[in-house]
């Protein structure tokens, strides 16, 4: 199978495709923008833009070169993207156990290139992964003027082993680009980069599409029937790629919809009469893992903003269309206060930070929870009530 078409940003790519006819379009990109929005997408077009043989506005996408890059079997162009640790490989075979498991990883995509973007694995792009790309990067294309390398989710790059090591290999690299190598880095958290890496790339800031553009892509290339792309859109903020995510699988419901669900138990144990559902709650998730919460946060502070939204009268501005219901029956006025709303987005930052840094998970949630409660009611806690 290839890969399925770039859906929308038509004006970006008729930009780009101009920088490159006009021999301007830069060596070293930083594509950012929502999760799943088609960042690496585009970057994969852009790389068969590069290697393609007869570009006329974009790549031809019928040439040799072309079916190569869509295959993703073109020797010159190299997509990374973070992967989990290969268990049981040391320091000198890790650069191999990951190259290898990106090839299989590669392989996965050409049998399903229409894939979420939800990471059920703590993932990282290790230095073994970077030094790979700087031996490739010396070696001589194969077919193309020189080699494009892909990046994908480079934020991933900075919180790999608590080191900077990854991200200081790949700024060599920018700085020293070998022939004509090209290098597009990808993120949803510009700002996670060093600034190092971030002031060696050009931006360019990938948008959100329209919920009818989702909707399409989502009949169109996954087959979807029309009523739940629709569903789907409207949840997705304009991400194809967060869409798929809440996509039934089989009889169970997509790994965003049961994440989005389990975020608004949390809301509701917090803010519940019964103060035992929050001790409860925390014991729910696994003692380990905490990274896998980060998801979750998302989530969390998306029906924070709705909560507030409905609290306030302001429910044509929620994000959650489909629980109006839910979100009436929570914003309960005497009880729910809205002004606290900036403490419990405080709460979740907090949260987020102990969770990256791989604390306790049923730790990290019980304190959210506390915290969350205080804040969302704070008349029980000045009537005395213990926190």
């Amino acid at each position: 199978m290839k890969l399925h078409p770039l859906v929308g940003h038509e004006p970006v790519r008729r930009s780009l495709a101009r920088a490159f006819a006009e021999g301007v379009l830069p060596s070293a990109l930083l594509i950012h923008g929502a999760r799943g929005v088609g960042k690496q997408r585009l970057a994969l077009w852009i790389a068969q833009l590069h290697v393609c043989e007869r570009p006329d506005g974009g790549p031809c996408d019928t040439c040799r070169s072309c079916r190569m890059a869509l295959s993703l079997e073109h020797p010159d162009v190299h997509w990374y993207f973070p992967l989990p640790r290969p268990k049981k490989a040391g320091a000198e075979q890790l650069a191999d156990a990951l190259e290898e498991a990106r090839h299989e990883a590669l392989a996965e995509v050409r049998e399903q290139p229409l894939r979420s973007g939800t990471l059920d694995e703590v993932r990282g792009l290790y230095v073994g992964t970077v030094r790979n790309m700087r031996s490739r990067a010396h070696m001589r294309p194969t077919m193309a003027s020189g080699p494009v390398f892909i990046v994908g989710d480079a934020e991933l790059l900075v919180p790999q082993e608590a080191s900077q090591e990854a991200a200081n290999a790949l700024l060599k690299l920018l700085e020293e680009p070998p022939g004509a190598a090209r290098v597009i880095l990808t993120s949803s958290e510009p700002g996670a980069l060093l600034p190092t890496v971030r002031s060696r790339t050009v931006p360019l800031r990938l948008g959100r599409l329209s919920d009818g553009e989702v909707a399409h892509f989502l009949e169109r290339l996954a087959g979807v029937d029309a009523g739940l792309a629709r569903w789907a859109a409207s949840l997705a903020q304009g991400s194809p790629g967060r869409a798929l995510g809440f996509l039934p699988d089989g009889d169970e419901p997509g790994a965003l919809e049961a994440l989005r669900q389990r975020a608004f138990e949390l809301i509701a144990a917090a803010i519940d009469d019964d103060r035992s559902r929050m001790h409860a709650c925390a014991l729910g998730f696994p003692p380990a893992g905490a990274r896998k919460l980060l998801d979750l946060f998302v989530f969390l502070e998306e029906w924070l903003r709705d909560l507030a939204a409905v609290a306030v009268g302001s429910e044509e501005r929620i994000l959650n269309r489909d629980a109006v219901a839910r979100l009436r029956a929570s914003a309960v006025p005497g009880v729910i206060a809205t002004e606290g709303a900036p403490d419990a987005f405080d709460a979740v930052a907090r949260a987020r930070e102990l969770a990256r840094g791989n604390v306790n998970p049923q730790l990290v949630v019980s304190g959210l929870l506390r915290e969350l409660r205080g804040a969302l009611r704070p008349a029980e806690a000045m009537a005395g009530t213990r926190p």
